[in-house]
C-alpha cells in the first residue's frame, strides 16, 4: 500500500491545505471564549470539553483498532486539520450541500445582521471528499476534528454511506442538527441571498464566505449547481443594495 496520501489524486496534493500547519488544528474551548469575549459576542452557546468528549466517545464506540473515513463537504474538503492516509473523491447519497447555518454568533454575521454557511442536509446527492485516519492516528485525529465540527449545536456526527471509487464504505460525516438554533431548514431563497450578500462578522463577509467555497469546488473540479446559482443570486442582491437599488 502506498505511504503518499495523495496516490489516488496527485491533482489534488496542491488543493488541500498542509494539516500540521492548519490553525484549526489548535483550536480550543479557551480560544473560542477569549475571542467571544474581544468581540463582544454571545457567549456560552458552546459545549463544554467534558461534554464534547462524551459525545466523541459515544459516536465512536466500537470503531477502535480500524482505519475511519470521513466525508468532507464543505471546508474540511481544502483545510482538514487532520492527518489522513488517502483522500479520495467521493459522493453521498441522499444528502445535500446547503446555506442553511445562520450565523448570528459573529463569525460571518451577527444577531442583527446573519449570516450564512454550509451544512449537509437531506438532499439529492453531495459531491465531496473522503479522508482516511490510519487506525493509529484515529484517537488524535477526532480529538481534533471533534473541536472543530462540534464546537456548539450545529451538526450531528453520522456514519452515512460513502461510495468511493466504486466501492461503498462507512464514513463519518457532521450532519445539520434541525434540533440546533442556528439550522434553519425551512430557509427561504430571498433569505438566504439577503443573509449572504449582507452578512458580516470577526472572520470576515458570508459573501466571501460563498465566494470561497465556489472557488474551492471548482478547483476540486466539483460541480455544485446551487453554489453557482446563491452566487450569482447574492452578488447581484449586494450590487442593487450597494448601488441603493
Amino acid at each position: 500500500m502506498s505511504t503518499d496520501p495523495f496516490a489516488s489524486h496527485p491533482e489534488l496534493r496542491d488543493q488541500i491545505a498542509d494539516p500540521l500547519t492548519s490553525t484549526l488544528r489548535t483550536i480550543t474551548t479557551e480560544a473560542i471564549a477569549r475571542m467571544a469575549g474581544e468581540h463582544g459576542l454571545p457567549s456560552g452557546w458552546w459545549y463544554s470539553d467534558e461534554d464534547r468528549e462524551a459525545r466523541r466517545a459515544r459516536v465512536l464506540a466500537g470503531r477502535h483498532g480500524a482505519d475511519l473515513w470521513v466525508f468532507a463537504y464543505g471546508s474540511l474538503m481544502w483545510d482538514p486539520a487532520i492527518r489522513f492516509a488517502d483522500v479520495r473523491r467521493a459522493f453521498v447519497p441522499g444528502y445535500a450541500r446547503r446555506f442553511i447555518l445562520k450565523d448570528v454568533y459573529g463569525a460571518r454575521g451577527n444577531a442583527r445582521s446573519p449570516g450564512l454557511m454550509a451544512a449537509l442536509d437531506v438532499g439529492g446527492g453531495c459531491d465531496g471528499l473522503a479522508f482516511r485516519i490510519a487506525a493509529k492516528d484515529v484517537g488524535t485525529e477526532t480529538e481534533i476534528l471533534w473541536r472543530r465540527e462540534q464546537v456548539g449545536p450545529a451538526y450531528t456526527a453520522t456514519f452515512v454511506q460513502t461510495e468511493i471509487g466504486g466501492a461503498t464504505v462507512d464514513a463519518l460525516t457532521f450532519v445539520a442538527d434541525h434540533e440546533a438554533e442556528i439550522i434553519h431548514p425551512d430557509i427561504t431563497r430571498d433569505e438566504q441571498i439577503r443573509y449572504l450578500a449582507t452578512g458580516v462578522g470577526f472572520m470576515g463577509t458570508s459573501m466571501d464566505y460563498l465566494r470561497g467555497v465556489a472557488a474551492k469546488l471548482r478547483a476540486l473540479e466539483i460541480r455544485d449547481l446551487d453554489v453557482t446559482s446563491l452566487l450569482g443570486d447574492a452578488e447581484a442582491y449586494a450590487a442593487a443594495v450597494g448601488d441603493g437599488g
